[in-house]
């Protein structure tokens, strides 16, 4: 097996930056993150949560495109919630974009700690 040491910050947002993760949303976002972290191979660290934006500290292994992870995972968190609101009229979506940000293994744990603390930070900032 080859070693690799690939980690990644990645964020994106809902839809038009609308706050339309709750409770309900946000358990289905991370039971999805963490089924289709498994599926790929993924090694994941942190995910971060708010009501219109996610943050996820992440191991890719080369044999990934940024691409490829951002699709499935994307993808499967929204069938995830969409699954569970019943409400068509509600459909939830994610914004095209997203953001992917590497780092080394010496930045790990801080990387982790502010995924992790997202609501806290962003209560301070705001």
């Amino acid at each position: 097996m080859p070693l690799w040491r690939l980690h990644y910050h990645l964020v994106w947002a809902t839809k038009g930056r609308e706050p339309m993760i709750g409770e309900r949303e946000e358990e289905a976002v991370r039971w999805s993150i963490r089924k289709t972290s498994d599926r790929m191979g993924l090694i994941l660290h942190a995910v971060g949560v708010m009501p219109e934006h996610i943050h996820v500290a992440v191991s890719i292994p080369p044999k990934h495109a940024i691409a490829t992870v951002m699709r499935y995972v994307k993808g499967a968190s929204a069938h995830a919630i969409n699954g569970r609101a019943g409400d068509a009229e509600s459909a939830f979506s994610w914004q095209a974009e997203y953001g992917a940000l590497s780092f080394s293994d010496r930045g790990l744990p801080d990387v982790i700690s502010y995924v992790e603390h997202q609501r806290e930070r962003h209560a301070a900032a705001g």
